[in-house]
């Protein structure tokens, strides 16, 4: 398998730096974005000032709202909002190639159904050949160059090995692994976890709570990934522990920032409106706490943020049911 032609759907921060990173190693691009304004402009600017402000792009990769645009690649990458996924795949499955890959690089559990990521790529194109992109990924930084390391999960060994050399280079480190699964829990879980310790931060419970709750928070990724099948192993790699420790730390995180905001006091209605970008940690944390509930497997943190976010408990009561939980012996 040869992939040369790559093309990305989504023309958000992530969709454009991972047009970055693919052209960095030569690989003839397509941007598709949904509204034709948004493709004019950035064919017209070479920026995409909406969501990646100040940072030239090549001049190389094509941006188009035309789905046919995306019928003579090798290899597609699926980067719409998780929410989204399987509406945008539905509507553009008829013009993507059927041998072509398709990558999915949006981290999320659907909020209606509890299906992971691929599951919903699947039901809306059936027979595709598919893989999963995740871990510590800032956009910003992968499109200006900065050294990133992710995980590429593929079932396929030579479908991963192509996809990690059109995607591969000094700058952007694939990591070939065949945890599909794994792979989406910890990118899915982590967004919740992150709210977790942006509300600690915006409380002033100090570096102590945040540590906490990121070791105990990797206890319930790893929970819920064996409950679904997941490797042992994969929490503890970039889509686990890698993107969880990242998500958790920086104002740079949409999830993170979102859970500060509402430790200090703002409402989490307020706080949407005034972002261009989705934090998925909010729709996820329902998603994955009833799942949760249905597996029977105890995951207090995600509970928490889905009393907070979903069924108007308070903040202090929630964190404070954290704290007075019983002493136990610590296992994952």
């Amino acid at each position: 398998m040869d992939i040369q032609r790559i093309g990305i759907v989504g023309a958000g921060a992530w969709g454009t730096a991972l047009a970055m990173a693919a052209r960095r190693t030569g690989c003839e691009t397509v941007l598709w974005a949904r509204r034709p304004a948004l493709a004019a402009e950035i064919a017209a600017t070479h920026e995409n000032a909406a969501y990646l402000p100040g940072i030239a792009l090549d001049p190389a990769i094509r941006a188009s709202a035309d789905p046919a645009a995306l019928g003579d690649r090798d290899a597609i990458l699926l980067v719409a909002p998780a929410q989204r996924l399987g509406e945008v795949t539905r509507r553009l499955a008829p013009h993507l190639p059927a041998a072509a890959p398709l990558v999915i690089c949006a981290k999320g559990i659907e909020q209606e159904t509890g299906r992971l990521m691929s599951e919903v790529v699947a039901a809306a194109a059936p027979g595709r050949p598919l893989a999963v992109l995740s871990g510590p990924t800032f956009a910003a930084e992968v499109a200006r160059g900065l050294p990133t390391a992710a995980t590429l999960a593929t079932a396929d060994e030579t479908q991963g090995t192509a996809l990690v050399a059109a995607l591969g280079s000094r700058a952007f480190r694939p990591y070939l692994s065949h945890d599909l699964v794994g792979a989406q829990v910890g990118g899915a879980v982590k967004n919740v976890i992150a709210i977790a310790c942006g509300i600690a931060a915006g409380r002033a419970l100090g570096e102590n709570a945040r540590a906490a709750l990121i070791t105990r928070g990797l206890a319930e990724i790893a929970r819920l990934g064996r409950a679904l099948g997941a490797r042992a192993q994969t929490p503890m790699g970039l889509s686990g522990l890698g993107d969880l420790t990242l998500t958790c730390t920086s104002m740079l995180s949409r999830n993170y920032s979102l859970g500060r905001a509402l430790g200090q006091g703002e409402r989490l209605e307020a706080i949407q409106a005034g972002r261009r970008s989705v934090a998925e940690g909010v729709f996820s944390a329902g998603a994955v706490a009833s799942l949760a509930a249905a597996k029977d497997i105890d995951m207090p943190i995600v509970e928490a943020v889905d009393g907070i976010l979903n069924h108007g408990a308070a903040l202090d009561d929630a964190m404070g049911g954290l704290l007075a939980r019983p002493f136990k012996i610590e296992t994952a």
